[in-house]
């Protein structure tokens, strides 16, 4: 039942089965600090309910984001970041929840606006039209190292601050997930070429951070049960994977799917026709969307297992809880809406609203158009802004703006990053032209 509790390996409690899925927020400020309305956000959803609140994207990297607006913690702190972490954490922890940070580094998955040449395992483009998106410069040994101890560091700062743990991101095509997959992953030296070179970056990543926070603070991983691509990181692979997090004492592994070129973790097909797994139907929570995985992950392996995707459905999340096939659920979209939404499945509400099926981009008049793949799927990613628009209202005011169409949405939110953008490139260039 997702009222239960739940304690990991490192003896951690969660009160409840239910954690705020990891969504990105683009509310800290250009240096990179968490602001009064990142604060104000997670101090709302600390009092939603949920047993677990996972942050968005905390980059290890300033360089390397995964969209303006990312916290980023790439040196140990000054005095006013120190501070800013502080009274994030503490706002996120409010009500006695877990609460970590997810860290990351986009790689690839970098935007050109951001950074034209982003680092990656190899000088493979990301295969996506419209060019948002810039050539990447394969990794030296030195630029590796430093990911492993930006890993560290970041985490080390955080738990320092206040969260009660972290979740390396190896998912959804950032950096440890593009090392993980043979097809962003050419490198012939010791960090590529079989699995267990590809997976050599995550795990050096794991046994660096945990050696920094010890061994009771939680240390989760988020990993693609698949990339659903031909020739990309696939189900076998990401069992073995699994095995090995297992084996370097990692608390809780959620499982998830797709990359930007392949969007499973939205439940839509990309540019290229989907790349199916070969896994066992379950007849348990099927409106989820890798809880198939994780069901087939779960008999070979024992640590905690959490899925997002999907799920919106009381008694379809107790009957995953129920049949072992997920340990914690994981709720993101419909908390941008309805932030107290874990508080409302506790209390017996039998299902969370589906605001993805109300949004589109285009006029009703014009809907026959979404049978074009490459429309359908720009209108996909458009409907996020609404979801993003969303979490910046709760942010600024404390409320949502579910009146707002997803154009204006998506115009409201291109501005905010453009803005944002430009402010950071002036104090950037400001200080480099700072004498010393």
């Amino acid at each position: 039942m997702i009222s239960e509790s739940l304690t990991l390996p490192c003896g951690a409690l969660i009160r409840n089965r239910l954690c705020k899925a990891a969504m990105t927020e683009g509310l800290a400020d250009p240096q990179g600090q968490p602001t009064d309305a990142l604060n104000q956000l997670y101090d709302i959803w600390s009092q939603g309910g949920a047993g677990l609140l996972l942050s968005g994207n905390v980059q290890i990297d300033g360089d390397h984001l995964e969209r303006p607006g990312n916290v980023i913690v790439d040196s140990e702190p000054s005095v006013a970041m120190q501070v800013a972490l502080e009274r994030w954490a503490a706002a996120g922890t409010r009500s006695g929840n877990h609460f970590w940070a997810q860290i990351s580094h986009a790689g690839r998955q970098c935007q050109k606006a951001v950074n034209s040449r982003p680092k990656a395992p190899s000088g493979i483009k990301l295969g996506l039209p419209g060019g948002q998106f810039g050539e990447p410069v394969p990794m030296s040994e030195e630029d590796i190292e430093a990911v492993i101890a930006g890993f560290a560091r970041c985490a080390k700062v955080l738990v320092n601050a206040g969260f009660t743990g972290v979740q390396l991101h190896a998912a959804h095509g950032y950096l440890l997930s593009q090392f993980l997959s043979p097809r962003s992953n050419h490198r012939q030296d010791q960090w590529g070429g079989s699995l267990e070179n590809r997976a050599r970056l995550l795990l050096s990543c794991v046994t660096r951070v945990r050696a920094a926070l010890g061994p009771l603070i939680p240390v989760s991983v988020k990993l693609n049960s698949a990339d659903f691509q031909r020739g990309g990181f696939d189900f076998n692979e990401s069992l073995q994977v699994a095995k090995w997090l297992q084996e370097a004492s990692v608390d809780l592994i959620e499982i998830s799917g797709g990359t930007y070129e392949q969007p499973r973790l939205l439940n839509l097909e990309g540019m290229e026709p989907v790349e199916e797994q070969s896994v066992p139907a379950s007849t348990p929570a099927r409106e989820a969307y890798f809880v198939d995985y994780a069901e087939a992950m779960r008999q070979q392996i024992t640590i905690p297992l959490m899925v997002t995707g999907g799920l919106r459905r009381l008694d379809a999340m107790n009957e995953a809880l129920k049949a072992e096939c997920a340990d914690m659920i994981g709720i993101g979209r419909p908390m941008c809406v309805v932030p107290d939404a874990p508080q409302q499945l506790l209390n017996g509400v039998p299902e969370l609203p589906r605001f993805e099926d109300t949004l589109s981009m285009l006029p009703r008049a014009c809907s026959f158009l979404n049978r074009i793949k490459l429309i359908r799927t720009a209108g996909a990613f458009a409907t996020q802004y609404w979801f993003y628009e969303q979490i910046a209202a709760l942010g600024r005011t404390g409320s949502t703006q579910v009146e707002i169409g997803v154009m204006a949405a998506t115009q409201a939110q291109t501005k905010a990053a453009n803005a944002w953008l430009a402010e950071r490139k002036a104090a950037l260039t400001k200080t480099d032209e700072t004498p010393v």
